[in-house]
């Protein structure tokens, strides 16, 4: 019998927050956005963490070891790289002895300890899969609780806490007993009805050691990895309100210990107590042990020698370019595009297209966080990086009260009318009714969205409201107060948002006549992860909103007004103008055509000729890499944006690895194949380097969660991805299932990294290159630790550029820099 080992109440409640705090958070498909999905763990050494991970979910830090063997066997690695990658290591191979090892020990078959649940101990005693029973049970209760508005019926009591209402449930479910788990009911009956109560009484029921607690607690929440990100998720978004009473994830917890501890009672075995007691004292030694084991650490060595030969070809990419020092003697505009991988194709073409458009890069918010209502909508969106909080709330408006009035109409009717629609589709007796006579009325619309004659569903911009008023909506900046809820940007807010939207963008002197400010969405049909490809920066929406607030405050006259006395004089013949480039077709949408002054018109039909022009070349690069072979490639790219079947509409922000933030000019002449972030900055103009700060702590943080959620499903996708896309199905609204059940699914689905042959997206982490002092950047790493952090545990690789356009400084750690040779 094991000795009873009591935690006190600080221990369990500190390692339970510190195991919730691991889980990074997954945002729902209606604003899904890229996420770090090693987030919690960002204060700890890369190489750590992938250890850990592996011990606690049996997640993979790397591709296979073949993957790299093809890398060196092509050149893309060379005996070089893996020399630095060992030197770096600390290891005291030989790059040949290294190899050798890596073609004949069996790494691919390390069989590493593993933490196991007592769920998954009872599976491989009984062979019977009790761990996937448990997490199909857990995710159809939270499918049910945490639905949003796609059941017909509401079965869960959504007034109840997380652990309250699943108790709730379990206490009544007798599937539980029925597969044989006899007592279930009583058990649950019995246990507190406060989460922090069960939590303490049962870590002390499973005599789990102090130093074995963090592993357990990490390991049973990735069991259930997907719902864990969902409440993790939760919490984060009520401590960015200020709430810190949210523990969504810590009842989750309690469930997860509820299932443990029912398991130990109801499946107790000496054969089971021992499993335990051996579980529980490799637990301890590991704890204790921070070595690797020999197949994850060589596969690190291999992965370093991998983001080492792409760092390699990166910095030759500078270092061979010749760089044109001409600069266009008359602006025809000026493109201020997102930073997004996908603009950057799009901006090489139009810059061929057309010399005389500047572009630039910035955050696709435009410095603009706001909540956006559309017309004949209830809730409004928020278009700005999950980081940040929105300040002001715009309603969407055809600048006539009738005409709004109409367009509400139109919309609600035609929700009422869906809704309708689909409760008479999915009723208990209706839908046997539905497939005869109903359904043959189909068959005309069948047979045309198959073949891609027309789109399955509308835009969402244009459903419910005919063209002529969709072409008129705008945005209403009008500062008003309805009943207790303010809209639109008062006077001083729209001055002070004007001033530090170009001051960020150090655009302040030298405008173009024309000022395009060009936000990204995507067009696809019938795919959940649709949010996805639009633009994270505003927080899986559209830019559109962003773009049209932004237009409509740098047009105003009282606010030009105003920026002249700060120092910012805007000619009184340059108009912004909102746009939007759609990142599946390349077709680029100029808003409010009607508000364009007619001296304009002559430029905005050359301009319009240039986007044409730049997105035909744009399909034609895409195409090749989509593997598009057709005599017309324009029909076959558009097309997939209302292609049902189309699984790969575009590639999203696969491939991407570096980011640029450096004059265009260091750029213009290269080619990043769409991979590359590019942010518009000179450190020249940045007097006092707020701008440096800015986008060091929050561009560069977006553009590594992105990097990483792209790294982590390529390595990974069963823990970290979401799978097959032909298997999915959508559950409450809020993710999907990979077939009927198991956990929700996170990250990336398959289609999203790999062509069905190769990768799209090859695991490299982000490469960081800024064209600014390393003195400075020092200072912004030492001001803020979650930035150094970053860098610091090789996360991201920081390089510096120097005066003549080349990468001459990498960051190694500990605010220091070496000179690159």
């Amino acid at each position: 019998m094991q000795t009873q080992n009591n935690i006190k109440h600080g221990t369990v409640s500190a390692a339970v927050k510190n195991a919730a705090s691991k889980i990074a958070p997954l945002w729902s498909l209606e604003n899904f956005v890229a996420v770090n999905p090693y987030l919690g763990m960002a204060d700890q050494k890369f190489s750590k963490v992938m250890q850990q991970l592996n011990i606690t979910a049996n997640a993979k830090a790397t591709l296979p070891i073949s993957f790299y063997l093809e890398a060196l066997n092509q050149a893309r690695i060379t005996n070089d790289d893996i020399q630095e990658a060992l030197k770096r290591n600390h290891s005291n191979l030989s790059v040949n002895e290294f190899i050798q090892a890596l073609i004949e020990d069996d790494i691919e078959n390390d069989q590493s300890f593993r933490v196991k649940s007592i769920s998954e101990l009872c599976s491989e005693l009984e062979e019977k899969d009790w761990k996937r029973f448990m997490i199909d049970r857990i995710s159809q209760w939270a499918a049910a609780y945490f639905d949003n508005d796609q059941a017909i019926w509401n079965t869960q009591d959504k007034s109840d806490s997380i652990y309250q209402s699943w108790k709730k449930e379990a206490e009544v479910d007798r599937s539980t007993e029925l597969m044989g788990l006899k007592g279930f009911r009583s058990l649950i009956k019995e246990l507190p009805n406060n989460y922090l109560e069960l939590n303490e009484l049962l870590i002390n029921k499973l005599n789990i050691h102090d130093e074995s607690l963090d592993l357990y607690l990490h390991s049973i929440l990735m069991s259930l990895g997907g719902w864990a990100g969902f409440t993790s998720r939760i919490d984060w978004d009520a401590n960015l309100a200020g709430d810190q009473e949210s523990h969504a994830t810590e009842e989750l917890l309690a469930i997860l210990l509820s299932w443990e501890y029912a398991f130990y009672k109801i499946k107790y075995s000496k054969e089971l107590e021992k499993e335990w007691l051996n579980d529980k004292v490799k637990m301890s030694l590991f704890a204790n042990d921070s070595d690797q084991s020999k197949a994850l650490a060589y596969q690190l060595i291999m992965q370093d020698a991998f983001d080492i030969a792409n760092q390699r070809q990166i910095i030759l990419k500078f270092e061979n370019q010749k760089l044109d020092n001409d600069e266009i003697e008359t602006k025809k505009a000026q493109a201020i595009f997102c930073i997004d991988v996908r603009s950057e194709l799009f901006r090489r073409n139009l810059e061929a297209a057309d010399s005389g458009i500047e572009t630039m890069g910035f955050a696709g918010f435009f410095a603009f966080p706001v909540k956006f209502l559309q017309l004949g909508h209830n809730e409004a969106s928020n278009q700005c990086p999950v980081l940040l909080n929105t300040t002001h709330t715009i309603k969407e408006t055809t600048n006539n009260s009738q005409n709004d009035l109409n367009a509400i109409k139109s919309r609600t009717l035609k929700q009422h009318v869906s809704r309708a629609w689909h409760s008479f589709k999915l009723g208990a007796i209706s839908c046997f009714s539905f497939v005869g006579p109903v359904g043959l009325s189909y068959l005309p619309k069948l047979f045309t969205d198959s073949f891609g004659l027309s789109r399955p569903f509308p835009h969402p911009n244009e459903d419910g409201i005919n063209k002529k008023l969709n072409h008129i909506k705008r945005v209403d900046l009008n500062f008003t107060d309805v009943e207790g809820n303010t809209y639109g940007i008062s006077d001083e807010d729209q001055l002070s948002m004007a001033e530090s939207t170009l001051r960020a963008m150090l655009l302040t002197e030298d405008f173009a006549r024309t000022v395009m400010i060009v936000g990204h969405g995507s067009s696809t049909v019938n795919n959940p992860h649709a949010t996805g490809l639009d633009c994270g920066a505003c927080g899986g929406n559209t830019g559109e909103a962003n773009a049209k607030v932004a237009a409509a405050v740098l047009n105003q006259p009282k606010v030009r007004a105003r920026l002249n006395e700060k120092g910012i004089h805007i000619p009184s013949e340059t108009h912004f103008i909102a746009c939007q480039h759609d990142t599946t077709t390349d077709e680029v949408t100029i808003y409010n055509e009607e508000l364009i002054p007619a001296s304009h018109h002559a430029e905005i039909e050359e301009i319009k000729h240039a986007l044409k022009v730049a997105a035909k070349s744009s399909r034609k690069e895409r195409a090749s890499r989509m593997n598009i072979e057709a005599l017309d490639l324009d029909f076959k790219v558009l097309s997939r944006c209302k292609d049902w079947s189309q699984v790969r509409p575009e590639w999203g922000l696969a491939g991407c690895s570096s980011f640029i933030v450096a004059p265009r000019k260091r750029t213009q002449n290269l080619d990043f194949g769409a991979k590359a972030f590019l942010h518009s900055y000179d450190w020249h103009k940045d007097t006092e380097f707020g701008v440096l700060e800015l986008i060091m702590t929050a561009p560069m943080v977006v553009t590594s969660w992105i990097n990483l959620q792209y790294y982590a499903s390529t390595v990974d996708n069963k823990v970290f991805g979401a799978g097959n896309k032909t298997l999915h199905n959508v559950v409450g609204g809020l993710g999907v299932l990979e077939g009927f059940g198991g956990d929700l699914r996170v990250g990336l689905p398959w289609q999203s990294v790999h062509d069905g042959t190769q990768y799209q997206h090859e695991p490299q982490r982000l490469n960081v290159v800024i064209e600014a002092p390393i003195d400075e950047m020092s200072k912004i790493l030492e001001k803020h630790q979650s930035i150094r952090d970053l860098c610091d545990n090789e996360w991201i690789y920081l390089f510096a550029m120097n005066e003549e356009g080349k990468v001459a400084y990498q960051y190694t750690g500990d605010l220091e820099w070496k000179i690159i040779k």
